[in-house]
């Protein structure tokens, strides 16, 4: 984590005033913040990239052993318990819910979120591959391959549950899945008045969808990121109804986003990145109407849109 710059501006003598010292730190989480928020999390395709890559490589192998060098990525339970009901359980099925990777074992689930840097992959006990200098959770596998958990920024988390109602009960729907009826979405809808990008990223709304894929479903659909519900015409939920699902399917074809961090488990990039309409492509012009694209910020993020194509709707 970047620590604040120290400089004169933070040694505020007591004659300065409290005010001076909240705007100047008010300034500088800003900045943490937008250098935060350029390492972007996996979404929802990037981790449905990954569950698919390690179904093989996983789906009937036994753990044999646990090893971890940074206690705080084991979220719970604690590591000594952890480790010791873990091993010698048999990988039955891998899944994903929301942005969370379920390894179905026979008596738990082991979860892992990737967090921004996170990488999950399996690897042979001798193998060496660059994202292995940040590796903190290691799992050996009963045929000489291990299942390796790297992090850089230490953020991501495992848990180990037999029972992930308790963990995941909070999240809204899957997006794609047949519960996400048209019905359903009007139904949550009509429950909320948030600006659209807002909601896009609310997780107890719908799962999985996150920067990159709540500003191409907004685009696809026409919507302006900063439109409330109330504003929103039954053929904007129709369409935006479709289009979340058009652009998650588009990203999971593509393999996913490697803007920065992400990799597939077999440590090559997916090719998302170079099919969007409108994420990151500030300053460029629009791909249907040939408008500048633009970039603001909406809920905390930088948030990508055509102004031609996503007129703004006044109240």
């Amino acid at each position: 984590m970047m620590a604040f710059p120290m400089n004169s501006k933070l040694r505020l003598s007591n004659s300065q005033s409290q005010h001076k010292l909240e705007k100047t730190y008010h300034i500088y989480t800003n900045e943490l913040a937008e250098i935060v928020y350029t390492i972007i999390m996996p979404e929802l395709p990037e981790v449905e990239t990954v569950v698919r890559g390690l179904r093989k490589p996983l789906i009937g192998h036994t753990i044999h052993s646990m090893w971890y060098d940074w206690e705080n990525t084991i979220h719970s339970p604690y590591a000594a318990e952890f480790s010791a009901r873990i091993v010698g359980q048999t990988v039955k099925a891998v899944n994903r819910r929301a942005k969370y990777i379920l390894i179905e074992l026979d008596t738990d689930v082991l979860l892992v979120h990737l967090k921004m840097t996170g990488r999950l992959y399996v690897a042979d006990v001798d193998e060496v591959q660059h994202a292995d200098k940040w590796v903190h959770v290691r799992f050996g596998l009963d045929d000489d391959k291990q299942l390796r958990f790297s992090d850089s920024r230490k953020f991501g988390k495992v848990y180990l549950t037999d029972d992930t109602e308790k963990l995941l009960g909070h999240l809204g729907p899957e997006p794609l899945s047949d519960d996400f009826t048209l019905e359903v979405f009007r139904e949550r809808l009509s429950k909320r008045n948030k600006q659209m990008k807002a909601l896009l990223l609310d997780q107890t709304f719908v799962a999985g969808l996150g920067n990159i894929y709540a500003d191409e479903a907004l685009f696809r659909a026409g919507i302006h990121p900063t439109t409330k519900v109330e504003q929103l015409t039954d053929d904007d939920i129709v369409l935006l109804h479709q289009t979340i699902q058009d652009a998650l399917n588009a990203g999971i074809q593509h393999e996913g986003a490697s803007i920065n961090w992400y990799r597939k488990p077999d440590g090559t990039k997916g090719n998302s990145q170079d099919h969007f309409y409108v994420y990151g492509k500030d300053g460029t012009p629009c791909q249907v109407c040939g408008t500048v694209i633009n970039k603001i910020r909406v809920a905390q993020r930088g948030t990508h849109y055509c102004p031609n194509c996503q007129p703004e709707r006044l109240l």
